[in-house]
C-alpha cells in the first residue's frame, strides 16, 4: 500500500502552484500582445482577457490567495518562484520588463478580477511604465480612478538592497578583472624572462571568472569595455576569456568544460610571450620576416604551454586552443596544416572572442577601434573571415546586436551606452540602456536607466536605436557609465 507523506503532499502543492503559476504568466503576456496590436472591441482581446481572468482564478483556486512578485530575474506566485524554460521564456521576459518599468515589485489580486478589470490594469501597468515614473504608486492611484478594486499594487521593498546587491557584484567583478589582469601580466612577462609562472595561480584565475560569469555574467562582460591601450596585451587575453566562457555557458557547457575553456582563452596568446615586444608594438606594416615570426606565437604557445604542463598540470585543451585559435575554417589561416582535420569546439568559440576583442580595442597599428555592432555584422555577414556562423550567431545572442558599451542616438535625439542586452531573444535590437544626455547633447546628471523593449499607452516602443556613434566624437568614456 502507498502512504501519502506530508512532505509528499507539500511537493504536490508546489507542483500545482508553478503549474498554475506558468499558465498565468503566458496568459499575461498573450493579453498584453493583445492590447497592444488591437483594440479593445477585438475578438483577439476579448478571448485573451477571458483567458487571463480564468487562469487567475484557476491561481486562485489552488491557494486561495493570489500574489505574483518580481526580484531580481524570478518571477515568485504566493512565494513559489517559477522555473524558467525555453517554452516561457519570452513570457517571463515580458512580464519582468512590465513590472519592473511600472515600479511594481508585487501584485495582489484580492478578489476573482473581471475581464474588463485585467484590462484596465495591463493598460495602466504599460502607461505608467512608458511615462517613465516607475511608481506602484502612481499605479494604485489611477487603478482607484478606474474603479478597479481587484488588484493591490506595491513597490520592490527589496528594491534598496537589490541595487546595494548588484554594486556589491559589480565591486566583486571589478576585483575579479583586475586581478586577472595582474596575473595574466606575470605570466606573460615571466616566460618573456625565462621563468616558471605558476600554473596554480592561473587556474585559480581562471575558476574566480568561471564563478563570476556564472554567477553576475552581465557586470564582468561590462568590464570588458574598459580596453585600455597601454594594457591591451593583458586585457586582451582577460576579455576574450570572459567572452569565451559566457559563451561556452550559453551553448551548455559544463563548469568543468567551461574551465578547461576558460584555461585555454585566457593563455592563447602566451606565444606572444616569445616574440619580441617591439615587433608586437609595432605601428608600421610588417615586412614578410615581421609576418612569419608574428604567425609562429600559436605553436610557441602551444609548446609553452606543454612545458608548464610538464611541470604543473593544465589540461590539454588550453595547448589546442593556443594552436588552433587562427585557423580558418577552410584552414587558410594559420598554422597551416598538413592534412584535414577537425577544429576544436573551444578553439572556435576562442577564434570568435578574439577576433571580436581585437577589432573593438585600440592597438599600436589599430588607433580608432571599430564599432562594436559593426564588427558582430562583419564577422556574421563575412564568410572569408573563417569564423564557424554557429559559434558567432550565438555570441550575438550573447551581446546583442549592440553589445555593452556602445553608444547609440535614439529617435528621440537622446544619446544611450548599452548596459546589456534584452533578454528577450525576440528583442536583440532593443537592450537595456543609460541615457547619457537630452535631445539637445546636454549630459544628464545622474544618467537615466532605461529599457528599450517598454511601450507606451498606444503600444509603440517609447525609444529606438536610430544608429550608433563614436563615443570620441562626444567627449564620452562609456566605461565610465557601464563599469
Amino acid at each position: 500500500m502507498n502512504v501519502i507523506t506530508a512532505d509528499d503532499g507539500e511537493r504536490q502543492e508546489t507542483a500545482n502552484t508553478r503549474r498554475a503559476g506558468r499558465a498565468l504568466i503566458i496568459a499575461i503576456h498573450a493579453a498584453t500582445r493583445s492590447i497592444k496590436l488591437y483594440p479593445p472591441e477585438h475578438q483577439a482581446v476579448q478571448k485573451s482577457l477571458v483567458e487571463l481572468a480564468s487562469a487567475a482564478l484557476e491561481s486562485r483556486s489552488v491557494d486561495a490567495d493570489l500574489e505574483l512578485r518580481v526580484h531580481g530575474e524570478f518571477i515568485f506566485v504566493n512565494g513559489t518562484r517559477l522555473r524558467l524554460d525555453l517554452s516561457n521564456y519570452a513570457s517571463f521576459g515580458r512580464v519582468l520588463e512590465l513590472f519592473r518599468a511600472s515600479g511594481v515589485g508585487a501584485l495582489r489580486v484580492i478578489r476573482d478580477a473581471t475581464p474588463r478589470e485585467w484590462f484596465s490594469l495591463l493598460t495602466l501597468l504599460t502607461t505608467v511604465g512608458a511615462s517613465g515614473a516607475g511608481d506602484a504608486d502612481e499605479l494604485a492611484r489611477r487603478l482607484h480612478a478606474a474603479g478597479v478594486d481587484a488588484f493591490e499594487a506595491a513597490a520592490d521593498v527589496d528594491a534598496e538592497a537589490d541595487i546595494e546587491e548588484r554594486e556589491q557584484a559589480k565591486a566583486a567583478a571589478r576585483r575579479t578583472y583586475a586581478q586577472s589582469v595582474a596575473l595574466t601580466k606575470d605570466v606573460i612577462n615571466s616566460v618573456r624572462m625565462g621563468r616558471v609562472p605558476s600554473a596554480r595561480k592561473i587556474k585559480r584565475a581562471v575558476q574566480t571568472i568561471v564563478d563570476e560569469v556564472l554567477t553576475e555574467e552581465v557586470s564582468l562582460i561590462g568590464l570588458t569595455t574598459l580596453r585600455e591601450y597601454d594594457e591591451y596585451t593583458y586585457t586582451h587575453s582577460v576579455n576574450v576569456c570572459i567572452f569565451a566562457v559566457a559563451l561556452g555557458k550559453r551553448i551548455g557547457m559544463t563548469k568543468l568544460q567551461l574551465y578547461e575553456l576558460g584555461v585555454g582563452a585566457l593563455m592563447h596568446d602566451i606565444g606572444k610571450s616569445r616574440v619580441p615586444a617591439d615587433l608586437l608594438q609595432k605601428a608600421t606594416a610588417l615586412d614578410d620576416d615581421d609576418w612569419r615570426r608574428i604567425t609562429a606565437h600559436p605553436w610557441l604557445g602551444m609548446l609553452t604551454l606543454f612545458q608548464l604542463r610538464g611541470q604543473q598540470e593544465l589540461p590539454y585543451r588550453a595547448m589546442v586552443v593556443a594552436h588552433e585559435h587562427h585557423m580558418r575554417g577552410d584552414f587558410s589561416g594559420y598554422p597551416r596544416v598538413i592534412r584535414q582535420r577537425s577544429i576544436a569546439m573551444s578553439s572556435k568559440i576562442v577564434a570568435v572572442a578574439d577576433a571580436y576583442d581585437a577589432a573593438t580595442s585600440r592597438r599600436s597599428y589599430q588607433t580608432k577601434p571599430y564599432p562594436p555592432s559593426a564588427v558582430l555584422q562583419e564577422m556574421r555577414d563575412n564568410p572569408r573571415r573563417g569564423l564557424d556562423p554557429v559559434v558567432v550567431k550565438a555570441f550575438i545572442t550573447l551581446l546583442g546586436i549592440y553589445p555593452s558599451g556602445t553608444l547609440v542616438v535614439l529617435d528621440t535625439f537622446e544619446l544611450a551606452v548599452v548596459l546589456a542586452a534584452n533578454p528577450n531573444p525576440e528583442m536583440l535590437s532593443r537592450p537595456r540602456v543609460v541615457i547619457v544626455s537630452d535631445g539637445r547633447g546636454n549630459l544628464l546628471q545622474p544618467p537615466r536607466e532605461t529599457d528599450l523593449g517598454a511601450t507606451g499607452q498606444d503600444g509603440q516602443f517609447t525609444r529606438t536605436i536610430i544608429k550608433t556613434a563614436d563615443p570620441d566624437r562626444y567627449g564620452i568614456r562609456v566605461s565610465d557609465y557601464v563599469v
